[in-house]
């Protein structure tokens, strides 16, 4: 039994050319094997010049991966130095190496790192291929962009407040086309509510003389001044998405067409916050896959989970449970001694995870099959639940459009069409048996 239990206790060294790296603002440890160097542990500055010596120094010692934590923004830049020199670096989620024990300092964590990459104990951090990681750069600042500008918003509404303009009263958007239009007309100096009621355009429920009772106010030299402030800022952030909107499509113009012939129907009008191209159909392009089948999964929806996985799901997801549990969506249960003690989801910030949850929010009002299965789970499980198992259900439906093709897509909706209509009637005759009634089909005339 003690021979045995010694001979378990030995770790294979699967990495023996493994170094470990500990991040910081200032300064970084990279920590190699005994005996590779003068010192197992060398520090270095944040400058190019200090990392260009790092990676000097490790191949001197016959280094060929490197492990280091994903802090903050810091890892990108020795990421990029090391990539370039052809030295293979993961990147580890910092809750798999916060174990080590004894007194932590910066050279104890990377020695620990290096020990644990060498035995194979590190997991590397999931990162899209070379040609999506500008597309996500570019898109993520796009998503910043956007939250700007609804502060902005914001920051008219409270002039609008402020000066008793009660314009949201009236229109459901401020920043439409009737919003703005009269909100630029008070900053420009126009103050007579006819003459700004006159410039709203559209379906408006108010009649214009409740429009203009809404747009009397006390107009302050401060407040308009604010307002105006706020327009110039929502302009100018617009512009720069804009911007992004040209760099995206260059970079998605660039991606390898899997079908050049499948076409997408162009919306009839640019909703608010899309980008100024056709986005889906480069997404068709470039996937092969038409998502507009799948109801609340709009464009912009699609390019954030692309935008952060990729088209190619596989090999890195083998399965679609794989890649749920990446986004952290499915129930994470937590089984001790026989018994479910917790079984909420990982707590995990994703922005396609995000967006996810917020087309499965859509579904509620939605006539559809999957709206269906959406009322179902609220109802079962309540909203929050509801939203996320939603979420979890729509993530598995985009990978099996990306990994198996557009036919194999429609087929399961068609399948989940059936199967809901089959559940539907089932249970309606169990109730009409209850109540001693017998469910008939009615005949269809021509």
């Amino acid at each position: 039994m003690k021979k045995n239990s010694k001979r378990g206790q030995g770790l294979q060294i699967v990495n023996a050319n493994a170094a470990g790296i500990d991040l910081g603002s200032q300064v970084h440890y990279v920590a190699v094997p005994e005996g590779r160097g003068s010192r197992p542990v060398e520090s270095f500055g944040c400058v190019t010049a200090e990392l260009e010596r790092m990676v000097s120094w490790l191949k001197a010692c016959n280094i060929d991966t490197v492990a280091m934590e994903s802090t903050g923004v810091y890892w990108v830049s020795v990421c990029a130095v090391l990539e370039d020199a052809g030295i293979d670096v993961i990147v580890v989620d910092p809750r798999q190496v916060k174990s080590a024990r004894g007194r932590k300092t910066d050279v104890q964590d990377s020695v620990w790192i290096q020990k644990l990459h060498s035995f194979g104990l590190l997991s590397a951090s999931f990162r899209p291929d070379v040609q999506i990681q500008p597309i996500r750069d570019y898109w993520r600042m796009r998503s910043h962009l956007v939250q700007d500008a609804a502060r902005q918003i914001h920051l008219m509404q409270k002039s609008l407040d402020q000066m008793n303009v009660q314009l949201h009263k009236v229109l459901s958007d401020i920043s439409g086309v009737s919003g703005m239009r009269i909100l630029r007309a008070i900053a420009s100096g126009v103050r007579k509510p006819e003459e700004l009621a006159a410039m709203a355009v559209g379906s408006i429920k108010a009649t214009p003389k409740e429009v203009a009772e809404a747009l009397r106010g006390h107009y302050r030299e401060q407040h308009v001044f604010a307002l105006s402030q706020a327009i110039k800022t929502f302009d100018f952030i617009h512009e720069r998405i804009r911007d992004c909107d040209v760099a995206i499509e260059r970079l998605m113009k660039a991606l390898p067409s899997k079908d050049d012939h499948l076409r997408v129907l162009p919306p009839q009008k640019r909703r608010k916050n899309q980008p100024h191209f056709d986005l889906a159909q480069e997404l068709a392009r470039v996937s092969g896959i038409d998502f507009s089948v799948v109801p609340s999964l709009s464009a912009m929806t699609i390019q954030t989970v692309v935008s952060e996985c990729g088209i190619q799901l596989q090999p890195r997801f083998p399965t679609e449970h794989h890649f749920a549990s990446w986004l952290g969506l499915p129930p994470n249960n937590r089984i001790t001694g026989g018994r479910v003690f917790a079984s909420h989801s990982s707590h995990r910030v994703s922005p396609a995870a995000t967006a996810l949850r917020l087309a499965a929010q859509s579904l509620r009002s939605s006539k559809s099959v999957l709206g269906e299965r959406f009322r179902r789970l609220c109802a079962r499980l309540g909203t929050p639940k509801a939203i996320t198992a939603m979420a979890h259900y729509l993530a598995k439906l985009i990978y099996r459009g990306l990994t198996y093709g557009q036919a194999y897509l429609e087929a399961g909706l068609a399948a989940l069409g059936t199967q809901t209509q089959n559940s539907a009637l089932q249970s309606l005759k169990r109730r009409a048996a209850y109540l001693g009634w017998q469910v008939v089909p009615v005949e269809k005339t021509a």
